[in-house]
């Protein structure tokens, strides 16, 4: 083999390799090493306290899932079921929101009490509810951003502001990376992020933070393979002598440790050449387990597929696995639409909750499922429903949690959170108290400050209760 004579032209060559983890990222990328004196960025890290999460799925439901047709049951919408508003809430001062002549659309789809304490759980989820006594039900999520944009980032982010990272990021930042040949945070979608990049960003936080998309299908990450005109021989020749550059270079700037990002990203992109196509090869598993995550066929196979890979993720020591079911925006005929998406995910989310649980994984592993908003109460056109983030439904299970139970409540229309509210931020800083990290303790410095996942916010941290039960 005949290397390139200069160290800038190996780089660039060596870049058409590792496409997935971004040449970009690995020129960028600033380690956390500079503030711990550890060369590898994504070393794993002690939590500030004993959690009892070591790893979490997020579970996003893209377009905004009702509450009031899955987990928020509001028999007086049944009530009043083609009427106006009452006036309390007919004058509320909200210009994204006509309440002035629309009429209350009643629940589209049947409630019903599940487990030991009764969880009202909609007749979408059939195979969810059987695992009632395992979720933590939140009824009072809210914030103010009525656009899908500001409000997703908002979700992943804790900002309505662009450039901010997102909670895997603020994760694997905290805690670091407990697989040696996968990503410590990966990102899937069954249709497409609908904010780019912003979805799993890593924002200021070292680029080496920043969420690997995967596909379910195919190829799991382009441009991983090696070019095709390397052997595998050229291609270890050619990372050890970038290395044995970027080594001695690093030896002449003491105490700036951005190389050893480099270094360890261009390894773990070697490494994950073999991993990431085991990864999503499912052939090892029964046909048993197939079926129960319904992957086989029908409308559940495509996100049965991911939650199965999430489990296989979580196993090999992913800390942060990112799923997202999109389609949930229904403007329009709100029960066909949450009707088919509901079938999509019901079984595969169940089948993930009975396989960690069967596995000795959902003690340690957070299941967190959520929308960017709800619906309103009042119909939109003949039977849809808008955007509103003034009161909805979120669910938490595993990671120590104690289920079998709701948090906080909308008021009887199911239009405000009003008892135990849960801000966003809330959420994140019960999220990290869950994995063992302090949201208040958890900070970087950027532009002047330092800044946090939560900002001044996080003040109701749920942590401690959904633990003690």
């Amino acid at each position: 083999m005949t290397l390139y004579p200069t160290r800038r032209d190996l780089l660039f060559s060596a870049g058409n390799g590792f496409g997935a983890l971004a040449l970009g990222d690995m020129l960028t990328a600033e380690s956390r090493a500079a503030q711990q004196g550890s060369q590898n960025p994504l070393a794993p890290l002690p939590p500030h306290l004993p959690g009892t999460a070591k790893s979490v799925i997020f579970l996003f439901m893209q377009g905004g899932p009702s509450h009031l047709e899955t987990f928020d049951n509001k028999p007086m919408l049944r009530k009043h079921d083609g009427q106006l508003l009452p006036d309390s809430l007919r004058d509320f001062d909200l210009a994204q929101i006509n309440t002035a002549d629309a009429k209350v659309m009643a629940p589209q789809f049947s409630f019903a009490k599940y487990g030991q304490n009764g969880q009202e759980i909609s007749s979408l989820f059939p195979h969810l509810s059987q695992h009632a006594d395992r979720l933590t039900i939140i009824k009072s999520m809210h914030h103010e951003l009525f656009i899908h944009g500001s409000a997703m980032i908002m979700m992943h982010s804790g900002t309505s502001l662009l450039g901010h990272p997102s909670i895997g990021a603020w994760v694997t930042y905290g805690l670091g990376c407990e697989s040696d040949n996968l990503p410590s945070y990966i990102a899937m979608t069954d249709s497409i992020f609908r904010n780019g990049a912003s979805m799993y960003t890593s924002g200021f936080l070292p680029a080496v933070y920043q969420g690997t998309t995967m596909r379910a299908e195919g190829v799991p990450i382009q441009n991983l393979q090696r070019h095709a005109d390397l052997t595998g021989r050229e291609q270890r020749i050619l990372l050890d002598q970038i290395s044995s550059w970027n080594r001695r270079y690093r030896e002449t700037r003491p105490g700036d440790s951005r190389l050893d990002a480099r270094i360890s990203n261009y390894e773990l992109a070697y490494r994950m050449q073999t991993a990431a196509p085991e990864l999503i090869d499912l052939s090892s598993e029964t046909q048993e387990t197939r079926q129960l995550y319904g992957v086989e066929d029908g409308p559940s196979a495509r996100f049965g597929k991911m939650c199965l890979m999430s489990r296989r993720m979580v196993e090999r020591g992913v800390r942060y696995v990112q799923l997202i079911s999109g389609g949930w925006d229904a403007h329009g005929d709100c029960k066909g639409n949450h009707a088919a998406q509901a079938k999509k995910i019901d079984q595969p989310i169940a089948g993930l909750i009975t396989d960690l649980a069967q596995r000795g994984l959902l003690d340690s592993t957070l299941l967190v499922w959520v929308g960017e908003f709800g619906r309103t109460p009042i119909c939109q056109g003949s039977n849809g429903r808008d955007h509103h983030p003034y009161g909805f439904s979120a669910w938490l299970a595993g990671g120590g949690t104690v289920g079998g139970r709701s948090i906080g409540a909308t008021d009887d229309f199911g239009f405000n959170a009003v008892e135990d509210r849960i801000h966003v931020n809330d959420l994140h800083a019960t999220m990290l108290g869950l994995l063992g990290i302090d949201h208040e303790d958890l900070s970087y410095y950027f532009e002047g400050r330092d800044h946090r996942l939560t900002d001044v916010g996080g003040l109701n941290n749920l942590a401690h209760r959904l633990v003690r039960g």
